[in-house]
């Protein structure tokens, strides 16, 4: 397994507070190409950003803006 120490959380970086599940553009960065939500080690993402991406992602799934899978 690679390592990812050094990455950051793109959240923090670019100061978004709110993740919005209207966001398909963003939140398509964080799905595999099977749409499964990638996981916190991969991303960097800490751990409050992680919890409110899924939601969002889970959110945009339920509104059939995402498809649960390809």
């Amino acid at each position: 397994m690679p390592a990812y120490k050094g990455r950051k959380c793109f959240f923090t970086e670019n100061n978004i507070t709110y993740i919005d599940y209207k966001n398909i553009r963003l939140l398509k960065k964080f799905l595999t190409k099977y749409n499964k939500i990638v996981p916190k080690y991969y991303t960097g993402t800490t751990l409050k950003r992680q919890k409110q991406l899924s939601a969002a992602i889970k959110n945009a799934r339920t509104m059939a803006l995402i498809p649960f899978t390809k």
